[in-house]
């Protein structure tokens, strides 16, 4: 497993009941923060997707109303094979029949990037300013994701491309390393990560996951990943397809980001 996390830049775990458990009690604030006015932001692509950053009201090791902290074989493996960072509040990912819908202000280059690239991005790199330039915005550490409703598999499960993460890192550390860290937020690395997002897709399988409650995955935060579109067969429940994903980000910043394997 850790072997295959390293090469592969993802893991996934089997039915843990600490994380069912878990799952259960957060499904509860989870459903709480659709209804928050507060959060009425979020429910983007014409109904089919809210995004739902900062929705989960969890604290810094994951407990959310009585719950107690994330446990479990996922949790277990972050703490022994990477590093457990003080946790944000969860975003609340779900997906809704018809997805993807465009996203609100979303061209038509990009809504075609979604359809058929299952919208492929690395978490944190984010369009700055008038021109859109990409930048190491948010550096995050790793990727948790925890199912907290039943779907079934072809509901919009999230994608990766098996190795990417060795691409994208490669790519992202030539452009920046040659920057004092203080500056390396503000670098315009659009055009070398796209260029590496091609070669990923000329030279990485496309692989689906999908989950249910009490299991689990984490990606490497250089895994270039996405979401599949709903299929007409699939089916879920009201809550559809929910997963709360915990993104904390390096202390060391863009420096840490580029450098740590």
């Amino acid at each position: 497993m850790v072997t295959g996390f390293w090469q592969r830049g993802w893991v996934q775990f089997g039915f843990d009941p600490l994380l069912a458990d878990w799952a259960t009690h957060a499904l509860v604030g989870a459903r709480g923060s659709l209804d928050d006015p507060a959060h009425a932001q979020w429910l983007d692509c014409e109904g089919t997707w809210f995004i739902g950053v900062d929705a989960l009201d969890n604290d810094a090791v994951g407990a959310v109303r009585d719950s107690g902290p994330l446990q479990g074989d996922a949790i277990d493996f972050i703490q022994d094979q990477l590093t457990f960072h003080a946790l944000h509040k969860a975003q609340v990912s779900v997906m809704h029949p018809g997805y993807p819908r465009p996203r609100r202000g979303e061209g038509k280059a990009a809504f075609g990037y979604r359809l058929r690239r299952d919208a492929a991005h690395v978490d944190g790199l984010k369009p700055i300013g008038p021109n859109r330039e990409r930048c190491v915005d948010e550096p995050h550490a790793w990727i948790l994701g925890i199912p907290l409703s039943q779907a079934s598999p072809n509901a919009a499960p999230l994608v990766v491309w098996d190795g990417s993460h060795k691409i994208m890192q490669a790519a992202l550390k030539r452009a920046l390393s040659s920057y004092p860290p203080a500056e390396m937020s503000r670098i315009d690395v659009t055009a070398i990560y796209q260029a590496a997002r091609r070669k990923v897709f000329d030279t990485c399988p496309r692989i689906e996951l999908p989950v249910r409650p009490g299991e689990a995955y984490v990606l490497h935060r250089h895994t270039l990943h996405g979401v599949a579109p709903w299929a007409e067969t699939a089916t879920a429940g009201p809550d559809g397809r929910m997963i709360a994903y915990f993104r904390p980000e390096l202390p060391g910043g863009v420096a840490e980001w580029i450098e740590t394997p």
